[in-house]
């Protein structure tokens, strides 16, 4: 009896460590590298000013009825 219990044990150690570690290893390392280039992935968006025609990221734009301006004085407003 104790011989199959010391066998299963030794069979479910190398199972382990040389099948499961390495798969859940290299899913983790997968799962960084995702997320590092997560980043990279989100693109911004050019839009173009309607006063002066320069080009403009949609994040730093001023909308003004429903035009895109890239400064208050653009924008005319205060």
């Amino acid at each position: 009896m104790l011989k199959i219990l010391l066998t299963i044990s030794v069979i479910a150690a190398v199972y382990f460590f040389l099948i499961k570690k390495p798969q859940v290893a290299k899913k983790k390392r997968e799962r960084a590298e995702a997320q590092k280039r997560k980043p990279e992935l989100d693109e911004d968006i050019m839009v173009e000013c309607e006063e002066c025609g320069t080009f403009v990221s949609s994040k730093e734009t001023i909308i003004v009825s429903g035009k895109y301006y890239c400064s208050k004085e653009c924008a005319k407003v205060k």
